[in-house]
């Protein structure tokens, strides 16, 4: 008679254990082991020639003496090449963040908090993909008349076809013209959670692209544990994968995230797809950013911008007009930074508010910067500057809410302190880029030349640079500076004195 056996399984790193502890032995986690059933079986089931037969032909500890052969391994040059030709997804920003397109056969995670937008951005990716190929969205979370309803909103419900418990009728060419009059021609949606149906309609219906919305919600009916959990996360997605890579099906999977905002699950899911994506963003905000952080087919850091309107998701063609600020009119305690996110730079504006605090503990604020790096710049414009930002309170954000975190803006922030403290503007038709270091001098960051074209393609005149960097000849006055001291001249242009800044502070 089968015998029931009770063990814990960490849902951060998998590791199992057979009693119960407050944090995991393996990775050091809180709270994160949980209870696992298991049948296990009381008839001994004999070895079928696996390692027991193997040591079986061992004498003494010591194998034959024969030649050696391989018997399923390859070289290099017995492997044959085969060049990966991508597809377009209909969408430039998740092109560039894919590393060029959809490779076929790969295996894509998208993670994002609840309500960003995940389930919008592939059910309008797989409608355009559904031009030319068969798409197949599986959905856990939602019916199908609730799939149907949201596409009818985003334009893509005229021809969407519902799976049910009938067959399917597929042609063997899965790889259809393009009919423009055809909206979602070719993408069928399926309603399900059990993974052995949704292997089953894989099977029959051979898409293309296959669609899994979310993870969490597929079980495995073998499994006793729960839908959601680390072992049905980790075999179904497995079993996914195995399909992927031998049928040379695409999978775009969807994950959900824990509070900390990592993707739920065993950290093994995201070593077992090709690429992982992030949907980030404020919810209270239009703009959306699709991050790269794992990609086997191309470069990491990646980003590409959507902006979420009536209609759906709409691409940001230049993101560098919708996080800059009105250069027309500006406001003191403002500057103009580019940051690079991947390979793409980004006109940031940044903003920074500084007062005399109320309080024995001045406060500092960042929406957007990094606040260790914020702090020491304020340590630095004090030491090496002598403004008295122990006695003042600072905030300084980015416009748009986008996180800029990189050294390189670490130049713009200190002279938006600057100038918000000497109430002055800074110039609008310059940019600033440069690391800041300890002893107050500005030092050099990577990819200066692809942030000054955008600088000057954007119109702006005029950059203050770390000294010592060789340039090309671009359309932008360069201005090379080796301390903060020296940008803060240049930035800050000479400003007729009124009585009143003749006056002293009422602080003094």
């Amino acid at each position: 008679m089968a015998k029931p056996k009770t063990f814990y399984v960490c849902n951060e790193c998998g590791a199992e254990s057979p009693q119960w502890f407050g944090k995991c032995p393996a990775c050091g986690t809180y709270n994160s082991l949980e209870e696992q059933i298991t049948i296990q079986s009381s008839v001994d089931v004999p070895s079928r020639g696996g390692v027991s037969s193997w040591q079986s032909t061992q004498t003494n500890g010591k194998s034959h003496a024969k030649p050696a052969k391989a018997r399923a391994s390859l070289t290099f040059d017995q492997i044959t090449d085969r060049q990966i030709a991508r597809w377009e997804s209909g969408y430039g920003e998740l092109d560039r963040v894919l590393g060029g397109g959809v490779v076929p056969g790969s295996m894509v995670l998208i993670g994002g908090d609840p309500g960003i937008g995940k389930s919008t951005l592939l059910l309008q990716v797989s409608n355009q993909l559904a031009q030319k190929y068969r798409i197949l969205y599986v959905t856990g979370e939602e019916s199908g008349q609730q799939v149907k309803l949201r596409a009818s909103r985003l334009g893509v419900s005229k021809s969407v076809n519902l799976v049910n418990d009938q067959e399917v009728t597929v042609v063997v060419d899965t790889t259809l013209p393009i009919d423009p009059d055809s909206i979602g021609a070719d993408l069928y949606v399926l309603p399900e959670t059990d993974l052995e149906e949704i292997l089953r309609e894989i099977d029959s219906l051979k898409p293309n692209v296959a669609v899994i919305d979310s993870i969490q919600t597929v079980f495995f009916p073998a499994l006793t544990s729960a839908p959601g959990s680390v072992a049905q996360v980790r075999e179904c997605t497995a079993a996914l994968m195995k399909v992927a890579k031998h049928e040379d099906v695409t999978m775009l999977i969807v994950g959900h995230v824990t509070k900390e905002g990592a993707i739920a699950g065993p950290k093994v899911l995201e070593h077992l797809v090709d690429t992982v994506l992030y949907f980030e963003g404020d919810r209270f905000a239009s703009h959306r950013l699709l991050r790269t952080v794992k990609n086997r087919f191309g470069a990491t850091h990646e980003i590409g911008i959507f902006e979420m309107v009536a209609e759906g998701l709409r691409e940001v063609a230049n993101p560098s007009e919708l996080f800059l600020g009105n250069r027309d009119d500006p406001a003191p305690g403002t500057a103009i930074v580019v940051a690079c996110e991947g390979t793409r730079p980004i006109v940031v504006e940044l903003q920074a508010l500084v007062s005399p605090t109320s309080y024995p503990s001045p406060r500092r604020a960042g929406t957007g910067v990094d606040y260790n790096r914020l702090v020491q710049i304020l340590a630095v414009l004090e030491k090496r500057v002598g403004i008295p930002m122990s006695k003042l309170d600072s905030y300084v954000a980015s416009a748009g809410g986008l996180n800029v975190e990189e050294p390189a803006v670490d130049l713009g922030i200190a002279i938006a302190i600057v100038a918000s403290f000497r109430d002055r503007i800074v110039d609008p038709g310059t940019v600033l880029i440069g690391e800041v270091g300890l002893g107050g001098q500005v030092r050099s960051v990577s990819q200066m030349e692809l942030r000054l074209k955008e600088a000057a393609k954007l119109g702006f005149k005029r950059a203050i640079v770390p000294k010592g960097t060789k340039f090309l000849d671009l359309n932008i006055e360069i201005l090379q500076v080796s301390k903060v001291i020296d940008a803060i001249i240049a930035a800050i242009p000479h400003q007729e004195l009124t009585t009143d800044d003749l006056e002293p502070d009422e602080d003094e």
